[in-house]
C-alpha cells in the first residue's frame, strides 16, 4: 500500500526521526504532538488550555494538508502529565469537536520536554 509523507507548509524539522502525518489508503496518521514552536521550544508553560489549542491547531493543519477537516478525526490519544489539567484540556478539547466526538483515551505521563503538559495524536480518515 502506498503512502505519502504530510507536512504542513512552515513545519520545521521534528526532535525525532519522525513527520508529522501519514496518509495511507484515505486515513491520516497524525504524529504525537506536543506544544512545540517553530524551533521546538515548548509555548504557554504553564498553561493547559494554551497548550491543548495550539497542539489541536497543528492537528488541524496536518488533517487540512492531507484534504481532511477535523470532521474526518476518528481516533484520538491523549497524554497528560497532570490530572489536575484534565477539565482545562477537555474545554479546549470540545471547541474542536462540537458535534460528534472521536473515540478517545487519555493517560497520564511524562511527556519529551518537562513544560508539555499535553500530546495528542489522531487518525482521521479522509476517503482515497
Amino acid at each position: 500500500m502506498p503512502k505519502s509523507v504530510i507536512i504542513p507548509p512552515g513545519t520545521t524539522t521534528p526532535i525525532a526521526p519522525f513527520v508529522p502525518g501519514t496518509l495511507a489508503d484515505g486515513v491520516v496518521y497524525v504524529s504525537g504532538t506536543l506544544p512545540f514552536d517553530k524551533q521546538n521550544n515548548v509555548v504557554h508553560v504553564g498553561n493547559a488550555k494554551a497548550q491543548t489549542r495550539h497542539v489541536l491547531e497543528t492537528i488541524k493543519s496536518v488533517i487540512e494538508t492531507a484534504g481532511g477537516t477535523m470532521d474526518d478525526i476518528t481516533f484520538n490519544q491523549i497524554f497528560i502529565t497532570d490530572w489536575t489539567n484534565y477539565a482545562a484540556i477537555n474545554e479546549v478539547y470540545a471547541e474542536f469537536f462540537p458535534g460528534d466526538k472521536p473515540a478517545r483515551f487519555c493517560i497520564q505521563c511524562g511527556l519529551v520536554k518537562p513544560d508539555a503538559l499535553v500530546e495528542i495524536a489522531s487518525v482521521a480518515h479522509i476517503g482515497k
